[in-house]
């Protein structure tokens, strides 16, 4: 998840042993990590530190409005490089007791915590780079079959075949953004202006009303006369089709269904192309569903977040360093050979 923070159960929810943090672990107020975060989240409703011997406590809210409440702590982690050699480094992190998941995350297999890999001073990353462990660039490969991997610094990143965006400097820098885009279905242009952020805790791609309801009125008329009907009956999400038999894979009804594409004319006006594979979801009926949802009906407001299903297969970096975000394809269930990168254990 692209948040500010990463955090571990303190209550026995996830599939591994209960965390439980010593004393001497408690970040307190004074630490600088603390006053970072605190600067990024604190509202009138969650203030600040009274005093600077205090513990750090958090509270944090991601774009899909899962949330984690907690305190920070500090502890070593072992830190892997490719070449083999491991380090220890010191990384704050939050220590969970109040966590509030939406959506598919809600009803997936428990997990320990939430990486937090944002823009913000307190994530891992930043701390990795403040120790002059690695470079400001995070980079994930999600694997269509459940595979994939995630890595630390710019050495994985390919030298060619990446499309390349400057990331957004509207508003505050709380996402990370490749700015505003014109969104196609098909060769129909569906809205001019869509301005999207890249989250890797959401599982689905979520559109502001607007332009959800004239993509899906395009859709729902590209599909007309084909060989589907509609799955009233299937609850998996809000929009379902099933065919003259169960399908077996979306590679079964591909043809019936337009890729998404969105094209951004900054920089040098990269394309991000969203086959069918990548924003529909086989369900255990045997049927299709559409697996982008209209983000202001879940409270997303204008969000237009491209989630975890529309970069499937994709290589998806983030390079703080020279602020901008690139993908290519890639085959996500084998790590590339190349040099040292970071990997935590």
């Amino acid at each position: 998840m692209m948040g500010m923070l990463d955090w571990a159960w303190r209550e026995p929810q996830g599939p591994h042993p209960l965390y439980r943090p010593t004393k001497e672990k408690l970040v307190p107020c004074e630490h600088p990590i603390c006053a970072s975060l605190q600067a990024a989240t604190a509202t009138p409703l969650r203030p600040r530190c009274d005093f600077p011997t205090d513990q750090c406590d958090y509270e944090v809210e991601y774009a899909d409005h899962g949330s984690s409440r907690g305190v920070l702590v500090s502890d070593a982690f072992a830190v892997r490089l490719l070449n083999g050699s491991v380090v220890r480094p010191r990384l704050a992190f939050g220590c969970g007791y109040d966590q509030q998941l939406h959506g598919a995350a809600e009803a997936s297999t428990p997990t320990d915590g939430v990486l937090g890999l944002g823009v913000g001073g307190s994530g891992v990353m930043a701390q990795l780079r403040d120790q002059g462990l690695t470079r400001n660039v995070i980079g994930h490969c999600l694997g269509r079959k459940g595979g994939g991997f995630l890595f630390f610094g710019d050495e994985l990143v390919p030298a060619t075949g990446v499309s390349w965006t400057p990331m957004s400097r509207r508003g505050p820098r709380k996402y990370y953004s490749p700015g505003p885009a014109n969104l196609f279905f098909g060769r129909q242009l569906v809205g001019r202006d869509f301005e999207v952020i890249f989250d890797s805790g959401s599982s689905y791609t979520y559109f502001s009303s607007r332009p959800y309801e004239t993509f899906l009125y395009m859709m729902m008329k590209d599909l007309a006369g084909k060989p589907l009907k509609e799955a009233a009956d299937d609850r998996t999400l809000p929009f379902c089709w099933r065919g003259s038999k169960p399908f077996r894979s979306i590679a079964d009804a591909r043809r019936y269904f337009s890729p998404i594409r969105l094209a951004f004319p900054q920089g040098n006006r990269a394309l991000l192309d969203i086959p069918p594979e990548s924003y529909l979801v086989l369900t255990k009926h045997g049927n299709l569903c559409l697996g982008v949802l209209n983000g202001t009906e879940v409270g997303l407001k204008d969000l237009n977040i491209i989630g975890d299903i529309s970069v499937q297969d994709l290589m998806v970096v983030y390079d703080n360093e020279r602020e901008q975000i690139g993908w290519a394809r890639a085959n996500c269930d084998k790590l590339p050979k190349s040099a040292p990168a970071l990997s935590l254990l």
